[in-house]
């Protein structure tokens, strides 16, 4: 015992405290490109004319691996070398991260319509009675658009997508269950506490970043800064959307190399807890060895429903999907709801929630920890303090479908039924232009050929000022190139407060509904209890969340893009439908995440006289059988969690 063994040497790869900074900044690292990808989803749809049904399909393809395989990591365990599984996925995703930003450097340069599309031609999206020059570059544009590498760009992010869940496989659930082997008792915890609040910030950084890349135009590797005619607050601007995949597949392939010189076990850090707990970690490791792959996926449907029977787990379980599903949608699409409801750039709204919701909900969840440890709530209290957080978060959650305001005026648009102006007939306006202009009379119109604008003025760096001799608008006649806008930005700070109220509030469950799922299983099914969990998460929420999101969005489209005949993305949205049924949607997950917590405190309140998990002296829980009360030979059940 006192003889060090020769084969693990004390060293920096030897430590498990190193193996935990190791792991944070992988994690962080992962969690970004997870971040960077939902703030980069509203861009790659305008980019490459997605619906958001599609993109919230994107969005949700990386869980399509992850869930297939995730079954597997409850049963290889300590089986493999887990530091280099580890290592493996994180070179892959780095592959992956390339691979999302492969379709920009295969297509050719970003076109945005039929209008100005330089500043030399500063007449080609003006009324013209005769434009025989439109058909020829029509024609070439329709080219590149359909040309196979524009086609195959939809694909490689799928693909990339599919990567990207495989790769995270292996990364968290044996990078937990490493330094739970190898840290001691009392410090396991800590280390497990410092991961999770490192890798928090993942998300965040993650929306940060991307709206740091959005701010430079897609193609400035491409043309030159005199070629680029459009401003981030144009409804055409695409922002740099492949150029944080690159920064975070170099990050990745730099936090993956460590892991190939960590040993499959290391020394196990000295405590005098361990020494008591040694017999019992050998006891329980060894059944899982015993059994072979074949009798793990047999043995597996078989203790998930037993699982799933047990009615505060599954109860739970439920609360948790709903808002899983919530926060999925939320995370992919908020940002353009932000955008669209306010008149914001992509970048900025994009770091409304990089910057304001990710963080208030990071916060939330550390606090409902704290309380969970402060007060040591049992699984009832637990109940409670989660009902209480939801119905509060609902609260907050109502007034937001009420901040908001209707669609702008858009000739021949909006309002429905309005006919597109008889002045612009004679102009011979391409149906595919799409460059707003805002009338002086307050009317939106969708080109200036549409505005039937015969002339424009221009600064010194000839770039466009405004319109003039605008026969469709009323009053002074002239328009400025730029949208009208909601005119609703005003209201986006008590907005802003009432997300970030709900995101804090809601959050204080999530610690104390992890715990009641702990406490609520057998202990010799707590860990396939977990991975049941997180694959309904997968299959219920965070696949068909995005993508129902993204169709509910849809329905409230009032002008698609067309582009060589094909719809490509969405121009208008009916801005009234769009608020209310994105955040009704909200409302609906919330109220049924409620509903289950509400279910889970009968349930607990009609066990009050049955077999009831309570704390142990020790630290661990018991359960204990209520019923009998006055029973001296009362049945104890101890185990420690």
């Amino acid at each position: 015992m006192g003889v060090p063994d020769p084969v693990r040497p004390k060293g920096l790869f030897n430590s498990i405290k190193f193996f935990v900074f190791c792991h944070s900044l992988l994690q962080l690292s992962q969690l970004l490109v997870s971040g960077y990808m939902k703030s980069s989803i509203t861009t790659i749809e305008r980019r490459y004319g997605l619906s958001s049904q599609k993109s919230g399909v994107l969005a949700a393809f990386n869980e399509v691996g992850n869930t297939v395989l995730i079954v597997f990591v409850s049963f290889f365990g300590s089986r493999v070398h887990r530091p280099r599984f580890i290592g493996g996925g994180a070179l892959l995703a780095g592959v992956a991260s390339l691979l999302m930003a492969t379709p920009h450097f295969l297509s050719g340069k970003y076109d945005y319509g039929h209008d100005i599309s330089s500043s030399s031609d500063n007449s080609s999206g003006l009324c013209q009675s005769e434009s025989s020059s439109a058909a020829p570059s029509s024609n070439q544009s329709c080219q590149e658009h359909e040309s196979p590498a524009q086609q195959v760009a939809y694909p490689l992010l799928l693909l990339a997508q599919l990567l990207l869940g495989v790769a995270s496989v292996p990364i968290q659930p044996f990078g937990i269950s490493y330094i739970d082997d190898h840290a001691s008792r009392r410090n396991s915890p800590l280390y497990l506490g410092i991961l999770l609040a490192v890798t928090s910030i993942g998300p965040a950084l993650g929306f940060i970043t991307g709206a740091f890349m959005q701010r430079f135009y897609v193609d400035f590797d491409k043309l030159t800064k005199e070629q680029i005619v459009l401003d981030p607050k144009d409804l055409r601007w695409v922002g740099a959307w492949w150029l944080g995949f690159l920064v975070a597949s170099c990050l990745l392939f730099i936090t993956a190399m460590p892991y190939f010189f960590f040993p499959r076990t290391m020394t196990k850090e000295d405590s005098a807890d361990d020494v008591e707990s040694k017999p019992d970690s050998k006891q329980q490791t060894k059944p899982p060895q015993e059994l072979s792959l074949l009798q793990f996926l047999k043995s597996f449907p078989r203790i998930a429903l037993r699982t799933l029977r047990t009615p505060v787990y599954l109860l739970v379980v439920l609360a948790q999907v709903n808002l899983a599903a919530l926060l999925s949608g939320l995370a992919t699409f908020m940002a353009k709801f932000i955008e669209k409801q306010f008149s914001q750039t992509t970048s900025f709204s994009t770091m409304m929630i990089g910057g304001v919701g990710i963080p208030m909900a990071v916060v939330g969840t550390v606090l409902g920890g704290a309380l969970m440890r402060r007060f040591n709530l049992s699984v009832s209290s637990s109940g409670k303090v989660c009902t209480v957080a939801i119905l509060l978060g609902m609260f907050f959650a109502m007034p937001m479908l009420l901040i908001g305001c209707p669609t702008q005026t858009v000739a021949g648009v909006f309002p429905p039924g309005t006919r597109p102006p008889s002045c612009s007939y004679d102009c011979r306006c391409p149906q595919e232009a799409f460059n707003p202009v805002c009338g002086s009379d307050g009317v939106e119109f969708r080109s200036p050929c549409h505005a039937g604008c015969s002339s424009v003025q221009t600064d010194a760096n000839n770039k466009v000022t405004n319109y003039t001799e605008c026969r469709c608008v009323g009053g002074l006649g002239f328009a400025l190139p730029r949208t009208c806008g909601s005119r609703c930005s005003h209201l986006l700070k008590p907005f802003m407060v009432l997300l970030a109220l709900t995101s804090f509030i809601a959050a204080f469950s999530q610690t104390p509904s992890y715990m009641m799922i702990l406490r609520s299983v057998p202990p010799e099914d707590k860990s396939l209890a977990v991975g049941v969990q997180y694959m309904l998460f997968r299959v219920l929420a965070f696949m068909p969340g995005p993508v129902l999101y993204g169709s509910v969005i849809d329905t409230t489209c009032i002008l698609w893009g067309r582009k060589c005949g094909k719809t490509t993305s969405c121009l208008y949205y009916n801005l009234d439908r769009f608020r209310e049924r994105f955040l009704g949607l909200q409302v609906v997950f919330v109220c049924g995440g409620l509903l289950c917590f509400l279910l889970t405190v009968v349930v607990l309140r009609r066990r009050a006289g049955r077999p009831e998990l309570q704390p142990e002296s020790n630290g661990g829980y018991e359960l204990v059988n209520e019923h009998k009360p006055t029973d001296n030979n009362k049945e104890v059940n101890g185990t420690k969690t």
